[in-house]
């Protein structure tokens, strides 16, 4: 049975950039790109901040030249889901589905995945007035009013880098107090710009697509809406809140990220929210597996760093290959 040189689990920019570096080496490369291949990047339309496109290009256009590109050096592709890993012995064994697949060393390049609202019709809004990201899309929404919603610190960091270009900023939070950060949150609301709906939130997206305004639920003493049954929406008294509409150009959902790491099954180490561990730049906790992207960085979730991390862990993994026998 083929032993690859190195098996890429992911294909976001951090897998495609690991992929490209490693086939470029002369390695042997299999790429389990998964059944949603591409990342987040797939799901965005225009791309401003991605360096060497000064006029934009869209977001899954830029994950094919990525993919095309490290094809182009043989990169291998399977575009089915990792189901399960075995790292206890050598070589290692990924499962792909009902397949196995033997490698050398692994890099794991998931992945996360923002937290949606789930809300009717989410998908079609989704680079159509609604982003989870406000340092990709910010800069769309120049002088216009928008909405984020959340109470982390994460809400708080949308919020006020989204000042920098919209006119007025609101920040939608189910509860009646932020579990940010004190600091974070006295910059919120002290900023000018930016107002708060306190025991409120999102139940619907109005117009289009694109998105022209949403719909609110603003809960009696601070009750989530899972206990207001839906036929009961609108009505102001015991079973309920008030609901009402309002105009906005754009919805920011800053509710947290889930890392795509379920499939390690506990064969890796992870922090208490699922991030792999990473020690040594892109090192993890078995010897061999590397890690890069999303699936370990928790701070700056952007394409360009997770490009950069993914040529980390390539060149980690070379290095570790040639000091290994046969």
């Amino acid at each position: 049975m083929t032993v690859r040189d190195v098996v890429i689990i992911g294909s976001g920019p951090a897998g495609l950039t690991a992929a490209l570096y490693n086939a470029r080496a002369d390695l042997d490369v299999l790429c389990v790109a998964g059944y949603e291949a591409g990342g987040q990047l797939m799901l965005t339309t225009d791309v401003e901040n991605y360096p060497g496109f000064p006029k934009g290009i869209q977001g899954p256009e830029l994950m094919q030249k990525f993919r095309d590109q490290a094809k182009r050096f043989g990169t291998e592709f399977i575009d089915r889901d990792c189901t399960g890993v075995d790292f206890s012995k050598r070589p290692f064994t990924i499962q792909v589905e009902d397949e196995e697949i033997l490698t050398r060393s692994v890099i794991i390049a998931s992945g996360a995945s923002a937290r949606w609202l789930e809300l009717d019709e989410e998908e079609d809004y989704r680079g159509h007035g609604i982003s989870t990201c406000a340092t990709c899309d910010g800069a769309f929404f120049r002088d216009a009013e928008v909405l984020v919603v959340g109470g982390g610190d994460s809400a708080m960091e949308e919020a006020l880098f989204l000042t920098k270009f919209a006119d007025k900023v609101t920040i939608v939070h189910r509860r009646d107090e932020f579990r940010a950060s004190q600091i974070m949150q006295d910059r919120a609301l002290e900023h000018p710009k930016i107002d708060v709906l306190w025991n409120t939130e999102v139940i619907e997206y109005l117009g289009g697509p694109p998105l022209e305004g949403a719909r609110m639920i603003e809960h009696p003493d601070g009750k989530p809406k899972q206990t207001i049954p839906r036929k009961h929406w609108g009505k102001a008294d015991e079973h309920g809140g008030r609901v009402f509409d309002v105009e906005t150009d754009g919805v920011f959902i800053a509710i947290g990220h889930d890392p795509n790491t379920a499939y390690l099954s506990g064969e890796l180490e992870l922090d208490g929210k699922g991030y792999l561990k990473v020690n040594n730049r892109t090192r993890t906790s078995v010897e061999g597996v590397f890690a890069a992207g999303d699936v370990h960085d928790k701070h700056y979730r952007q394409a360009v760093t997770a490009a950069g991390l993914g040529c980390m862990a390539a060149m980690d993994a070379e290095h570790w290959l040639s000091h290994q026998e046969g």
